[in-house]
């Protein structure tokens, strides 16, 4: 990975600080349910913690024209919950045991749970998306939550397939992740009145944005250690999913079985930590980040014509922070 000096988080949330201090109050009023059998699992998620890169995306896309925060904050409300609605439901489907450093959903409550909660942060996504009462934007929604409902099953399905290709791979993490940042940023393009132009290229920067920030998310998953990363290494390899650090081992490696006897024998941690050693001895991390800084130097160019302000600069800067990450 290029040697860059490190973005502040601050830096580049400083523009819209104000409007993500609202969206952090409105997620915790979400959870202000009568019933405690529902607000006391809906407070775990919410106040869990994360970037918040999504509503961040929203809030600085709409920057640039008419800034109507009210409505931006809705709708980078409606996007986190929605992100934690994905994020709950697939710690469902893959047994997760942690997420974000504690034990996950349905760990604490249940399988059944889980996916129930999940089902009611979609819809309290939806409700808050189409209170805005724009039409478009409830469109984008909409087609966002397919494209990203067709990447979930497309991975479930794909779970221990060792012959996946990267274009796959692509088209993959494009779906599951790519899809809900362009929405984010095409939500908060349409919402500020932006010209046609500009909201298709903030669409795409988003799109690039989400790409780099899964290419990153899955060399993590070879490198950081579980406390930071906040779930066990090695577990994407654990579950049987593809990334693009196996898929670069077994490409520049065709004699070497181990990733197709781990997924056909259904191998445990020990089997992975072997592979995770084997990559580790290879530049393919080194590799994979330059698929990120590509992905990210898409993203910056994506948006140079827009006007010079501020979110401007903050985008730019968040384009290389989500390839510097380390959690």
């Amino acid at each position: 990975m290029s040697e860059r000096s490190r973005v502040s988080v601050a830096s580049i949330y400083e523009p819209i600080k104000d409007g993500l201090e609202l969206v952090e109050k409105r997620l915790k009023s979400l959870a202000s349910v009568e019933f405690p059998w529902v607000s006391v699992p809906l407070s775990y998620v919410l106040d869990s913690g994360g970037k918040r890169i999504r509503p961040v995306l929203t809030l600085l896309s709409g920057k640039f024209y008419n800034y109507e925060l009210d409505r931006l904050v809705t709708m980078g409300t409606g996007i986190e919950v929605f992100h934690t609605a994905s994020l709950v439901h697939d710690d469902a489907v893959d047994k997760a045991v942690t997420r974000r450093g504690k034990p996950a959903v349905n760990q604490v409550w249940g399988e059944g749970i889980a996916v129930l909660l999940g089902d009611y942060l979609y819809a309290l996504s939806a409700d808050l998306i189409c209170s805005i009462g724009d039409l478009r934007v409830m469109e984008l929604f909409a087609k966002t939550l397919t494209e990203l409902s067709s990447g979930q099953l497309r991975e479930t399905f794909g779970t221990r397939n060792w012959k996946q290709t990267r274009e796959g791979y692509y088209e993959q993490i494009n779906s599951k992740t790519a899809s809900l940042f362009a929405a984010s940023t095409g939500g908060g393009a349409i919402l500020s009145g932006a010209p046609e132009k500009s909201i298709e290229a903030l669409k795409s920067y988003g799109r690039n944005v989400g790409m780099a920030f899964q290419v990153v998310d899955d060399i993590l998953d070879f490198t950081a250690d579980a406390k930071v990363l906040g779930k066990p290494a090695g577990n994407d390899l654990l579950q049987g999913t593809i990334t693009l650090p196996t898929l670069l081992f077994m490409e520049q490696h065709p004699k070497d079985r181990s990733v197709k006897t781990l997924f056909e024998k259904k191998g445990g941690q020990e089997e992975v930590n072997r592979i995770i050693e084997k990559v580790r001895n290879t530049s393919i991390l080194e590799d994979c980040y330059k698929v990120a800084e590509d992905f990210s130097a898409r993203a910056r160019r994506d948006i140079e014509h827009l006007p010079d302000k501020d979110c401007r600069r903050a985008m730019n800067e968040l384009a290389d922070f989500v390839v510097e990450r380390r959690k």
